[in-house]
């Protein structure tokens, strides 16, 4: 079998092909560079890990409740739906909503995988293209682990959805070089941070917490990547480029603002997708899910200097202006935090396990 075996809905097998231009960037200065982006390209490179081994996949996994949440985090909870759906037509809504979720995780990293590779190309500064290959390398194993996830614990894909793909090509098709680097290392990849961070945070699947922990230990030192990339050259331009950014920036977040009510699921299982979506747009968990979702964006957005009367209004509209406010290195270490702490965690379950058969194997010795 292949992975269109396991699609819930046909998707096209010749390959999706995102016209490009623009140019590849050839640099002839070889010592220069700055420091903060010369030690994250060391980090990038001390932080390689396998997803074959790192991961515990012998870990279970129920497919109807991929992150292990209780029902009041469904978005349909309270509604008449949910009230008539029997526990069959619920287990089988949770599988898809796991499907699409993590479907999601992994056509954005697919996207990531060919950002990062255009990045490496098209960006002038040498310090720049040696980062964006270590993120090359992140972005393919995140495409790795997030695939098998889908194909063994849950046995279904989704197919892309149109909001994320539109923001990809948009990002991939300008010729101007900070466009994918905005497109991609701060609106989807601070996009996918939140919502890693969400689940990592909520689930209490170890297996889940392991994924989400390990990938965002990586997305992390993405972002940051493209703050310091495009924070100096921001700052350079004219009041007429900065607005051209600004209107990207604005698209863009109601694109991804959109990206994650699920609309898909309803339309698959057949069900009454007005009334579904009015659900989902009026469910307090969705205002308090979408508010953090855009923890990431808004600080990077600011910080990188795009931050006139337009994109704060988009912010306000969106009722996710507050955010401008969060600390993002604080947010960073975090999450090296806890990815450390996940490694602590399985090494202690691992040594419990080991010592257990010890124990046994004495017990059996002495018997």
């Amino acid at each position: 079998m292949t992975s269109y075996d396991f699609y819930v809905s046909p998707v096209p097998k010749e390959t999706w092909d995102v016209p490009m231009s623009g140019d590849a960037r050839f640099t002839w200065e070889y010592d220069d560079g700055r420091d903060r982006l010369l030690n994250l390209y060391q980090k990038g490179k001390d932080k390689q890990w396998d997803a074959q081994k790192r991961i515990d996949w012998d870990l279970e996994v129920d497919p109807d409740n991929v992150a292990g949440l209780p029902e009041q985090f469904n978005p349909l909870f309270g509604s008449d739906i949910w009230d008539k759906m029997s526990q069959k037509e619920r287990d089988e809504f949770g599988r898809h909503q796991g499907a699409w979720l993590f479907s999601q995780f992994l056509h954005g990293e697919q996207g990531a995988l060919n950002v990062s590779a255009r990045i490496v190309q098209s960006v002038p500064d040498l310090d720049s293209k040696f980062y964006a290959a270590t993120q090359t390398m992140d972005e393919a194993r995140h495409v790795e682990l997030y695939s098998r996830f889908l194909r063994e614990k849950i046995g279904m894909y989704y197919p892309i959805n149109q909001d994320l793909a539109k923001l990809l090509a948009e990002s991939l098709e300008d010729s101007r070089w900070d466009l994918p680097y905005l497109g991609m290392q701060v609106l989807i990849e601070g996009l996918a941070l939140a919502a890693f961070g969400l689940y990592r945070d909520m689930s209490t699947n170890p297996l889940v917490k392991q994924l989400l922990a390990y990938v965002m230990q990586d997305e992390a030192r993405h972002v940051a990547f493209g703050r310091l990339a495009l924070r100096d050259y921001y700052a350079e331009l004219t009041t007429k480029e900065r607005a051209e950014r600004e209107e990207f920036v604005v698209e863009g977040c109601y694109l991804m603002r959109d990206r994650f009510k699920g609309r898909e699921v309803f339309e698959q299982l057949g069900m009454p997708l007005d009334t579904c979506m009015e659900y989902v747009d009026n469910s307090d968990m969705y205002t308090l899910y979408q508010s953090l979702l855009f923890s990431r964006i808004v600080p990077c957005v600011k910080d990188v200097g795009l931050w006139g009367e337009k994109v704060q209004a988009a912010y306000l509209d969106m009722g996710v202006l507050d955010n401008a406010k969060a600390d993002l290195e604080a947010l960073m270490k975090q999450d090296e935090d806890i990815a450390d702490a996940v490694d602590r965690e399985r090494y202690e379950r691992e040594l419990a396990a080991r010592r257990t058969e010890v124990d046994e194997a004495i017990a059996l010795g002495d018997g």
